[in-house]
């Protein structure tokens, strides 16, 4: 059975085609993409790179002031990571901090291309949630890493990095980073 040489890319009721990578097909858009379509695909990853960064960095320091237990001192609860108490690990951190993330950015916001249509067409509430979704569940609670306050976490980590204070700490950092990110996408990206 041959496959239809399109897919769906709107579920508004209108339907608008996309042709697969051969080409082939009912075409609504050329393939490979006009220039305007390129530069609207990277307008959304800059965008979504600032607003990740933002969020990221007013939710981790609102959070620093109750959390920074976590990551300085010798007797930290996360020792794994970097002290940020030690001048040398601490400069790791600030070299990397930016460009790591700019990185993180653009890769969340590359796997979201093929659905950008249909998130556009979202209600603005509905959009909000489905990126604060995208951010609490995906990349935290549901995340494949283990970590102190993630479901893998919970199952595999020793039981020293695992303490009611550091998951709550953690929590509350993801779930404002989430709030901050979600509202700025759906404000903003569309």
């Amino acid at each position: 059975m041959m496959q239809p040489p399109w897919i769906p890319v709107s579920y508004s009721g209108e339907i608008r085609l996309m042709p697969l990578p051969s080409g082939e097909g009912n075409l609504n858009e050329e393939f490979p993409p006009k220039k305007e379509s390129m530069i609207e695909y990277l307008r959304f990853s800059l965008l979504f790179m600032v607003i990740h960064l933002g969020a990221y960095i007013i939710a981790g320091a609102l959070i620093y002031r109750i959390s920074a237990d976590i990551y300085k001192g010798k007797g930290r609860l996360m020792d794994y990571l970097n002290d940020m108490s030690d001048a040398r690990e601490s400069g790791h951190v600030t070299r990397w901090f930016f460009p790591g993330n700019v990185l993180r950015g653009l890769l969340l916001s590359v796997v979201l291309y093929p659905i950008l249509i249909p998130l556009g067409e979202l209600d603005p509430i509905l959009r909000f949630l489905f990126f604060f979704g995208l951010m609490f569940i995906y990349t935290h609670i549901g995340s494949a890493a283990p970590c102190p306050d993630n479901i893998e976490g919970l199952i595999y980590m020793k039981r020293k990095y695992l303490s009611r204070s550091g998951f709550l700490k953690f929590q509350s950092e993801m779930l404002l980073y989430s709030l901050i990110f979600a509202a700025g996408a759906a404000w903003f990206l569309f």
